[in-house]
């Protein structure tokens, strides 16, 4: 995911990451509301997000995991760089059954191949749903 704008030096804006924020978030419902490469703030809402059970898919956790913390490399590698997925790890520690859930990506490591952040998702009484650890190399493009 390579996305700049030079009229930004973080990168683009939240509205743009929200426009541009590729077909996966937009199917999940990903709102992007803060972005900067130390930290990944964004939104995503249970309903349509649920497994057979009616509580939030552990799959669509680290969806959004993978997406806020791709989005927090991305921009924190630069114009003309690309940040790339490698590995992904998720703990669940509750379940959601109903409004949205916050997931923030917080900077671990940010060097020049590799970055790691640490996300956290909690519900709307701000209980913690689930721990991710997402690690991104970060290649020229």
């Amino acid at each position: 995911m390579t996305m700049t704008d030079p009229g930004d030096p973080a990168g683009l804006s939240v509205a743009a990451w929200n426009s541009a924020k590729g077909r996966l978030a937009e199917r999940l419902g990903i709102e992007f509301t803060a972005a900067s490469a130390e930290r990944v703030v964004a939104t995503m809402p249970v309903e349509g997000n649920t497994q057979p059970y009616g509580l939030l898919h552990g799959g669509a956790s680290c969806a959004l995991a993978e997406s806020i913390g791709s989005v927090a490399a991305a921009i924190h590698a630069g114009p003309d760089r690309t940040a790339v997925g490698i590995e992904i790890s998720a703990t669940h520690h509750r379940p959601a059954s109903s409004g949205l859930v916050t997931g923030v990506a917080t900077r671990v490591h940010g060097g020049r191949t590799l970055a790691t952040y640490d996300i956290v998702i909690t519900d709307d009484q701000g209980r913690r749903v689930c721990t991710a650890r997402l690690t991104c190399m970060l290649r020229d493009s």
